[in-house]
């Protein structure tokens, strides 16, 4: 497997969320059009399942992602990845996890996993890394005051 420059490994990794690691969750259910002619979700909606989680992650750290920007500032996806265990199939429910791996002033890695809302069962793991920008796309850091909302 090639080794990823913007995640340090992160490819390489299996995440799995432990019992002690906070993370925030969402519900969520696989609507028809989510699917393709077999009835299975299609894998592009797994990425817009992880932005959804991502977004209430901002929200409920009482740092909505609309007030970052409003700030002036990105967190634009450089990296994505995705490893599928289970399909979901139209009307599945299932639960978003989402949690911080890790954060610096100019990058964030978030981590996540789908799972059944039962049984607790792995559909999905990915993550996403992110370089924070300002709005003519330059690199730049995030003000303390975010950070600490983010690491909250």
């Amino acid at each position: 497997m090639r080794k990823s420059p913007n995640s340090e490994n992160s490819s390489n990794k299996i995440f799995s969320f432990s019992k002690d690691k906070s993370f925030t969750e969402v519900k969520a259910r696989v609507r028809y059009s989510e699917t393709d002619r077999m009835g299975v979700a299609h894998n592009r909606n797994y990425f817009e399942w992880f932005e959804i989680g991502r977004t209430e992650f901002c929200r409920q750290k009482n740092i909505p992602y609309k007030e970052i920007e409003k700030q002036g500032y990105y967190l634009v996806v450089v990296e994505s990845f995705c490893q599928y265990k289970k399909p979901l199939g139209y009307d599945d429910p299932f639960l978003i996890r989402v949690s911080l791996e890790k954060i610096s002033s100019k990058k964030v890695v978030f981590v996540y996993e789908l799972v059944t809302e039962k049984e607790k069962k792995k559909i999905a793991s990915g993550y996403t890394v992110h370089f924070v920008t300002n709005a003519q796309a330059k690199v730049c850091s995030l003000p303390a005051e975010i950070l600490m909302k983010l690491k909250a």
